[in-house]
């Protein structure tokens, strides 16, 4: 492992260390309903609600780029809409970490992102649909009869960067190019239905501001923050598991590139980033500082140093899976990557849990 590498990785164990040493020897503060009514506000209308509108916004970009490709095919168009993909991916991978709400009604998650595809279900489907040139996928309404598998981004990565693809660039209003611009105005619509559920000033988001005796979701202010975190923690634990793991374990024997998600379209690190940068908007938009202690201050600090660190070794990888796996000294970022993954996920769950009066070894993933 290069010098930098082990400098800052021996930082942040010795970090975790002594956090652990403080969840469990600090005093618990607690926490009155006024204040965990103020962090859910902050949740809310600082992340989820804005979170959902900038997603929305970039795939209604996307439809109106993949519109312009199959009526202009060209070098120009093909980039745009290569480029609108990109934005539209990154842009969810950073609201994706909400995995709770009506994002999980209608299966809209799954219909956004079909991932992981371990058995390869999802690409044969993909692939069907353009052999078969099914015209019941050109349009939205169609194509949302139809699986989860061949409506969303990863359908969309494979009509633009798989097999085939060429087409987009020789023929005009291709039938490829049409179940493209089908798919995005699927997601589009979907992105929309989110927007507009969180939104609704009687609904969702007035269970989530007002926890206690007048929320569906939420009997008090304890059970919403613990929602809030619990979203940190899982989203932390899916970064790691389904953006890591699926492809890389720690073994130059062990690896699968053309698991990775996006791996066609050298996505598979920034989504990785988007989903670490949502975390970090979360924390810090949240207000989750203001619950803790005076004393315990610095466990929201080595989460934002853990956070950090992730994130410009991410950013640092060879965009191109296969050459990552496969370098030794780009396997010693996918190390980093998978110890300090987890490092983090210990530092939300047993540090700033249990700043919060969850006490350290609390297990979000347990449903303890």
């Amino acid at each position: 492992m290069s010098r930098w590498l082990s400098a800052l990785a021996l930082t942040l164990i010795s970090a975790t260390t002594a956090l652990a040493q403080e969840a469990d020897t600090a005093p618990h503060k607690t926490l009155s309903e006024e204040a965990t009514k103020h962090v859910m506000v902050k949740v809310v209308d600082d992340f989820i609600r804005p979170g959902y509108r900038d997603f929305a916004g970039k795939s209604a970009m996307l439809t109106d780029a993949m519109a312009s490709l199959c009526a202009a095919p060209s070098e120009k168009t093909y980039a745009t809409a290569q480029s609108a993909f990109a934005d539209a991916a990154t842009r969810w991978a950073q609201i994706e970490i909400v995995r709770v709400g009506p994002v999980l009604d209608a299966y809209r998650f799954e219909r956004i992102l079909f991932y992981p595809d371990r058995k390869g279900t999802g690409l044969r489907q993909v692939q069907a649909v353009i052999a078969s040139a099914d015209e019941g996928a050109t349009s939205p309404a169609g194509l949302a009869q139809k699986s989860v598998a061949v409506q969303g981004l990863g359908a969309l990565e494979f009509v633009l960067y798989g097999t085939g693809k060429d087409v987009l660039l020789s023929e005009k209003n291709s039938f490829r190019c049409r179940y493209g611009l089908s798919i995005a105005g699927n997601v589009q619509r979907i992105a929309t239905e989110l927007t507009q559920a969180w939104d609704e000033p009687d609904g969702i988001q007035q269970d989530w501001k007002n926890p206690g005796k007048d929320s569906a979701v939420f009997r008090d202010g304890h059970e919403g923050v613990t929602e809030a975190l619990g979203i940190l923690v899982h989203s932390a634990e899916a970064a790691r598991d389904q953006r890591i793991e699926t492809f890389y374990k720690g073994e130059a024997n062990n690896t699968f590139p053309r698991q990775a998600l996006f791996w066609r379209s050298k996505l598979t690190f920034p989504m990785l980033a988007g989903n670490l940068e949502g975390i970090h908007r979360l924390l810090d938009a949240s207000g989750f500082r203001d619950l803790l202690a005076p004393d315990q201050q610095p466990i929201i600090g080595s989460i934002d140093f853990v956070l950090k660190s992730l994130t410009k070794v991410t950013n640092d990888v060879n965009p191109d899976v296969e050459v990552a796996v496969a370098d030794e000294k780009e396997r010693q970022k996918l190390d980093f990557l998978l110890m300090n993954s987890r490092d983090l996920i210990l530092r939300l769950n047993d540090g700033l849990g249990g700043g919060l009066g969850l006490g350290a070894g609390f297990s979000f993933s347990d449903g303890d």
